[in-house]
């Protein structure tokens, strides 16, 4: 069954192998997790399959819940795979495909594939991290409070390892974008924030967060924060001088991945977990 599985499933990039993972597609689009054109995913896994106990990343990019597309995730990616945790890379339903809450019912449902499936990549379904990056990093933060999209896919919410944000919106949506009234409608504005959800039975939570970031006001990191060690949540948040809001993403990414203080916090977090 499981080598069935594999060459269903896995393909060899010689640039992946280079860096020390496998990249796996079910096909040059990608893996369906759902029927819209928009729900495919990549996996990216450790070249090392003996064991099936690697902890999980599922990863959401940014783009402002209106552009982006999984390719841009290949850096945090493979910088994590190359450290033992299988990466998932998954796009989504953007503006104007779907608006708020609708974008969130995929990456629930991501979480929900990974969880029936990862194992056959050398995954812990057990141990399943959100990870995001700005908007991606919304999303994470919102399956981790609000539980009703996991729910929907049959998951707990609590069932998470742990929710990694960086420069996510978590308290205050950014309102310089002439399409937010129509992305967070506002007559649903109070469900779109993370810091709303909040009661005590979070999973654990590392947010990250650039000194210099214009784009997102790294205050949001800081209020979150604060609501989560208010119900007794464990959250760490990290700060870093300097990195704006692309910086901090970009530090898993090409000769930095050794020396990156953002990806050693994050790889440092999902040990702990």
């Amino acid at each position: 069954m499981r080598a069935i599985a594999r060459r269903r499933f896995i393909s060899l990039s010689l640039a992946a192998c280079a860096a020390g993972i496998i990249a796996s597609r079910a096909r040059p689009g990608g893996i369906a997790y759902g029927k819209a054109p928009r729900q495919r995913l990549d996996v990216y896994a450790p070249e090392s399959r003996i064991s099936t106990n690697h902890p999980v990343v599922v990863y959401f990019y940014g783009g402002g819940w209106q552009s982006g597309q999984r390719s841009a995730s290949r850096g945090v990616a493979k910088a994590l795979a190359a450290r033992g945790i299988v990466t998932i890379a998954a796009d989504y339903r953007i503006y104007p495909e779907t608006v708020f809450p609708g974008f969130l019912d995929d990456p629930a449902a991501a979480v929900r594939w990974t969880r029936d499936h990862v194992r056959e990549f050398g995954g812990d379904s057990g141990r399943i991290f959100v990870m995001g990056h700005s908007s991606g990093a919304h999303m994470a933060a919102m399956l981790a409070t609000d539980p009703r999209y996991l729910a929907a896919q049959g998951i707990s919410n609590t069932s998470l390892a742990g929710m990694i944000g960086l420069a996510g919106p978590y308290a205050a949506i950014p309102t310089s974008d002439p399409h937010m009234d129509e992305i967070f409608p506002a007559a649903l504005r109070e469900r779109a924030l993370p810091i709303a959800f909040v009661t005590g039975n979070e999973p654990p939570m590392l947010l990250a967060a650039g000194t210099a970031d214009t784009d997102v006001d790294p205050r949001n990191s800081d209020r979150f924060a604060d609501a989560l060690r208010a119900h007794g949540d464990a959250v760490e948040l990290k700060k870093y001088p300097g990195y704006g809001h692309d910086t901090i993403v970009d530090s898993f990414s090409g000769g930095q991945n050794t020396v990156s203080p953002v990806l050693a916090d994050v790889t440092a977090f999902i040990d702990a977990h």
